[in-house]
């Protein structure tokens, strides 16, 4: 009774009073701590149970198989196996559904699959174990095989049979069979079922039938939080008033929003428009107390405010939860800053993490790399391939790929050919590839890039539309005209990639790069869309190279028209103006950026000097140390045009 009321407490002193135990009872407080979900106190049971002689029977083999599977405990499963098959149990219906789950929670699907031949009266749990088994580790072919043979067995699915095999279909977004699955849950009579009907609102909305979705929700006499939290979810990113709606209806009829019902509408608050409704979710969670020691639920609210580019909240909340802090909230709070462009306290949070003996895994070293590539700190950058090697993920792709882009960024090729070299024949992603491609192609290394593009061509990884960025990149700034037409060909007509605006951008730029004008801007011309700033700047750029003022001001007009407010395209052609010699075009130009208020704002550069990134414009007085460093400038001029002296009469003498 106290277990079936989850009183476990008050069912362990009841059991703890009684003198004398048999087997029956011991497998009762097993079976209560497993419906509790207490594994751990199953098992400490399961070895009291032991210690004190008594033997184990199917319904105690049943229990602690179960929460063997729960806990992960693929040893001591196996041990257990052998022991049921040295007992005899192995032929008991109980046992031997209990063992396929077990391999099955393990994913040891060949193990669960041996099991469950073996089973000679299959019921509907053994069936249940193992399609649930193959959903769960995304074998959802093999589901599906299995529920026809079950079908064709002439046993009946129930709701555990219809929701995984549902679940199935929302994996591989294959409504069409999710429809056949719904009639056959018609004609069962569980569609409107709390679990067959929450599957099915699952279903359609991850393969984006919302009507279907709705449509089920209203036919269910009675919701449940997992039912909601489904069309939640499938309306927060498209339609997120209505999961606002929903989730004032859940309240209304009595339910307790879970973590996923939160999470579902945080992660859909990801600009700053939705940081007012965001803030309430984060309130009403911290009113219920739901956010102490949950991970996934803080992550979220992380992301939330990261998303909304506000920095000070997420760096607030983040210190406000407690300590230790796990990696993964480690990693979600530097991630969010690298994404953001704030690398510098990207990089302060991870030292921090380091401070704090939290090890990093790839997500933090792919995060933290990035960062380091922003700065172009190639000392950081360095600091952490040590630390990678120290952790052992020095052979893991992502993180690979992460340190070939950070050397590549950060200008030292040399040691982003040797990871990519050290990777040797682990190279299964596009993402190493491209980083090499693209690290060449920015750094002089056009032939280089070519290179590991026909090298990548014989393997069995399949480009993507960065790798052909990368080469036209390459192609651009090498002058292989002929064969940029030729790969943005195979781009298009071989691999079928769909190009972007900046492919069509990189293409005008090689072609107007290297004086083939016109065709540039034909090419812009047989758009099948209207080009946008980055097509035309880049055009007019190639103008002022080759100074085409006919072409030049036809760029720039409407340039101007897209970006009113933007100095570029008057500064350049301008400078198309001031180079043909036609300087009343360029105080024309100059007038009319002045009456309409355009300003050019100067650029800046930068330097890490003790960990702290520097920052200059020219005539910039702001700098702490702004006389030392004029004082050097000062010096440094003086230095060079001495040498200029020396070197201007040791021509003249040679000259006499």
């Amino acid at each position: 009774m106290y277990s079936k009321c989850h009183k476990m407490e008050a069912a362990k002193k009841v059991f703890d009073y009684l003198e004398e135990k048999n087997v029956v009872l011991w497998n009762s407080m097993l079976g209560g701590y497993l419906q509790n979900g207490y594994s751990s106190a199953v098992l400490a049971s399961f070895f009291s149970m032991s210690g004190f002689g008594f033997k184990c029977d199917e319904f105690t083999y049943t229990s602690i198989l179960s929460a063997c599977g729960s806990l992960g405990y693929s040893e001591l499963g196996q041990q257990l196996h052998s022991s049921i098959v040295k007992n005899r149990f192995n032929s008991n219906l109980f046992v031997g559904n209990a063992l396929v789950d077990m391999y099955a929670k393990l994913g040891s699907l060949n193990e669960a699959r041996q099991q469950f031949e073996l089973i000679r009266n299959r019921d509907n749990i053994s069936w249940n174990a193992i399609i649930v088994g193959y959903v769960q580790e995304e074998y959802e072919n093999e589901a599906f095989s299995m529920f026809k043979r079950m079908n064709l067995n002439g046993l009946l699915p129930d709701e555990v049979t219809l929701a995984s095999i549902l679940s199935a279909c929302s994996n591989l977004h294959a409504i069409g069979q999710g429809r056949q699955i719904h009639c056959l849950s018609v004609k069962s009579g569980l569609e409107t079922s709390l679990y067959v009907g929450g599957s099915l609102i699952d279903m359609y909305a991850k393969c984006g039938s919302l009507e279907s979705s709705d449509t089920v929700f209203s036919c269910m006499n009675k919701h449940s939080v997992v039912s909601m939290n489904a069309l939640i979810s499938g309306y927060a990113h498209r339609y997120l008033h209505k999961s606002v709606i929903l989730f004032q209806k859940m309240l209304i009829e009595g339910l307790k929003p879970s973590e996923i019902t939160f999470v579902s509408i945080l992660d859909a608050c990801d600009d700053s428009s939705k940081l007012n409704l965001g803030t309430q979710i984060h309130c009403f969670i911290i009113k219920i107390a739901l956010l102490n020691d949950d991970e996934f639920l803080s992550v979220s609210l992380l992301g939330m405010y990261m998303n909304c580019l506000r920095k000070t909240e997420a760096s607030v909340l983040f210190l406000e939860l407690p300590n230790p802090k796990c990696r993964i909230l480690w990693t979600s709070i530097i991630s969010g800053h690298t994404q953001n462009g704030w690398s510098d306290e990207a990089l302060k949070f991870y030292k921090q993490m380091h401070c704090d003996a939290i090890k990093p895994d790839q997500a933090t070293f792919a995060s933290v790399l990035k960062a380091s590539s922003s700065l172009a700190s190639l000392r950081d950058g360095r600091e952490i391939h040590s630390l990678i090697f120290h952790y052992g993920f020095n052979f893991d792709e992502l993180t690979s790929s992460a340190l070939v882009d950070m050397y590549a960024k950060c200008g030292d090729l040399k040691s982003s050919v040797q990871v990519f070299e050290e990777m040797g024949s682990n190279k299964n992603d596009i993402i190493s590839w491209n980083s090499m491609i693209v690290g060449f192609a920015k750094n002089g290394g056009a032939e280089n890039a070519l290179k590991v593009f026909y090298e990548l061509q014989n393997t069995n990884v399949k480009p993507d539309d960065v790798t052909f960025l990368g080469v036209l990149t390459a192609c651009s700034h090498s002058g292989r005209v002929n064969e940029g037409r030729q790969i943005f060909d195979i781009m298009v007509n071989y691999y079928k990639i769909q190009p972007r605006l900046d492919h069509f951008a990189c293409m005008v730029d090689l072609l107007g790069r290297w004086g083939y004008l016109k065709e540039a801007e034909e090419f812009i011309n047989r758009l099948n869309f209207e080009p946008g700033s980055m097509i035309w700047a880049t055009l007019l750029g190639a103008c002022k190279l080759h100074g085409d003022e006919m072409r030049g001001r036809r760029a720039a007009e409407k340039l101007i028209k897209l970006q009113p407010s933007s100095s570029s395209p008057y500064v350049l052609l301008c400078n198309i103006y001031a180079g043909s010699g036609n300087w009343d075009g360029a105080n024309s130009l100059r007038r009319e950026m002045k009456g309409k208020g355009v300003k050019k704002y100067p650029g800046f550069s930068w330097i890490v000097v003790e960990e702290k990134t520097n920052l200059f414009v020219a005539g910039d007085n702001c700098h702490p140390c702004a006389g030392e460093i004029y004082a050097v400038l000062t010096d440094l001029t003086k230095l060079m045009k001495e040498i200029f002296e020396v070197d201007s009469s040791c021509d003249d003498n040679l000259i006499e």
